[in-house]
């Protein structure tokens, strides 16, 4: 699966489960830590940690997993890891307190709304 499916298949998933503010960003061009990004919100930390299992769960069926989880504890910033395309799902104080688009401000942003057809 390339990292543009990945990101396609990721972003329809945390739509699936009712994430807010969904945002893909193309970073390819910007570093070499990943093709994309993908932001997400949560309304709460247990949803958060929903989206997050979530994700999980439908990209093992695939057998693809993250090589790395951050932050499930707390909840209010999971990080998944699959390495081309890495998935942010903030509790949405934490994600503007963050502001991880303004960060990446350089990259493009990838219109989620074609993914979502």
């Amino acid at each position: 699966m390339t990292s543009q499916e990945l990101t396609k298949h990721i972003v329809r998933i945390l739509d699936s489960k009712k994430a807010e503010d969904i945002t893909a960003i193309k970073v390819r061009d910007l570093t070499i830590v990943a093709d994309y990004f993908i932001i997400a919100s949560g309304t709460s930390t247990t949803q958060v940690k929903a989206l997050a299992d979530e994700v999980e769960f439908q990209m093992g069926k695939q057998d693809i997993h993250p090589q790395r989880t951050e932050g499930y504890p707390s909840g209010e910033w999971v990080v998944l890891d699959y390495q081309d395309v890495i998935v942010h799902v903030f509790y949405r104080a934490t994600r503007e307190f963050y502001s991880l688009e303004r960060l990446w401000a350089d990259g493009e942003q990838v219109n989620i709304e074609d993914m979502l057809k």
